[in-house]
């Protein structure tokens, strides 16, 4: 086994090691999910080398100095100020739902539409490369996987289709709800995704063979957002009964349930860490809360209507967040605070995103139109 280089992975946290064994090239990473500015690398470095034969006392300074990168890097204090960069005019009917895909420089955008259809396209160019069509009613969410090689779709014919994106093929379609799919999002690994339905329950899947897993059972409203943490060992969903629930994702039991708004939980998400649970609500406003201990670390107040979207800047930082009000709204994630108000869209904003940097927004509208702001 011969180390070959390392990597910084700067969201989250992480080395990257590719080496050679057996004359073949792999890669493995190891998570630091817990790291701060002011944690001690060297203690952590030594800890690492405990259990990472590849790091050797030759490449030690180099470790601990990569270490001390990221550091600095979530360290750094970030000010940006988005403005309108272009609009997208995408689909004839309705929006339903805009994303990023999940890696690589060359960012690319899917958006699906009451027409049955779902599109993706450049965001430089504003060319579209895909139209997926397969689905009998309308698309209501898409989630790109993390290797961006396939693109899932969740319908109100309640399947979920699974495409390749370099060939706009279909690869599966999983059947098993007997409701509308309401939300869909992969794993890290990209091996698992699960899928949440106006039947009140979650589908825990396997991409490969279209199998299902786990029925996830509980909530007594229709399921709103469901998705994974980092590293895969639990699910977080948001539903219509006013509750946000956490989820073990290998056996598929229930751990807790957060209830804290008034109103129906319109979304939910993990940090990129998978170290706080952000919910959005018809009440109009987001919490933030600590998925280990439970406890509601920040309310995010100030929408003038329903929040139907919530997402973590990569960092972790900072909160993005879209409403009916027709405005999206950037949030620091430990306080609260609002720091800027994105405005322009003529009609209420249903979707929202970062790309994996964090320093570009997209916006979906009811108005049509997919803004991408810098």
């Amino acid at each position: 086994m011969a180390l070959r280089r390392l990597l910084l992975r700067y969201f989250p946290p992480g080395i990257l090691f590719e080496y050679v064994e057996g004359g073949e090239s792999k890669t493995r990473s190891v998570d630091l999910l817990d790291l701060r500015p002011d944690t001690d690398v060297t203690a952590v470095v030594e800890e690492i080398q405990k259990r990472e034969p590849l790091i050797t006392a030759s490449c030690l300074e180099h470790v601990i100095h990569l270490i001390q990168r990221l550091q600095e890097k979530l360290g750094e204090k970030q000010n940006h100020k988005f403005s309108l960069f272009k609009v997208l005019r995408t689909h004839i009917l309705p929006l339903t739902n805009v994303a990023f895909n999940k890696s690589g420089s060359r960012d690319k955008i899917a958006t699906g539409s009451f027409d049955k259809t779902c599109k993706l396209w450049s965001t430089e160019t504003g060319k579209c490369y895909h139209t997926f069509r397969g689905h009998s009613a309308e698309i209501v969410c898409l989630s790109f996987n993390p290797q961006s090689t396939l693109l899932a779709t969740g319908s109100m014919d309640t399947t979920a289709r699974l495409w390749d994106l370099e060939k706009g093929e279909e690869v599966a379609t999983l059947n098993g709800h007997s409701a509308e799919i309401i939300a869909l999002s992969f794993n890290t690994t990209g091996d698992r995704i699960i899928t949440g339905s106006f039947d009140h329950t979650v589908v825990v899947w396997d991409v490969g063979t279209g199998r299902l897993l786990h029925t996830l059972i509980g909530h007594r409203g229709e399921i709103s957002s469901a998705q994974f943490n980092w590293d895969c060992s639990l699910i977080v969903t948001g539903s219509m009964d006013k509750t946000c629930m956490l989820w073990d994702a290998v056996t598929g039991a229930h751990i807790a349930t957060l209830a804290a708004h008034g109103k129906e939980v319109l979304d939910v998400c993990f940090d990129y860490a998978g170290q706080r649970v952000a919910t959005a609500s018809a009440d109009g406003s987001a919490r933030v809360y600590n998925a280990g201990t439970k406890e509601c670390i920040a309310k995010l107040e100030g929408h003038e209507d329903e929040i139907s979207k919530v997402c973590f800047n990569p960092k972790g930082n900072c909160i993005l967040t879209a409403s009916s009000d027709k405005t999206a709204r950037l949030w620091d994630a430990a306080t609260g605070h609002c720091l800027q108000i994105l405005e322009g869209h003529a009609d209420e904003i249903f979707s929202c995103a970062f790309n994996y940097e964090g320093d570009t927004i997209i916006t979906g509208s009811k108005d049509n139109s997919c803004r991408i702001w810098h």
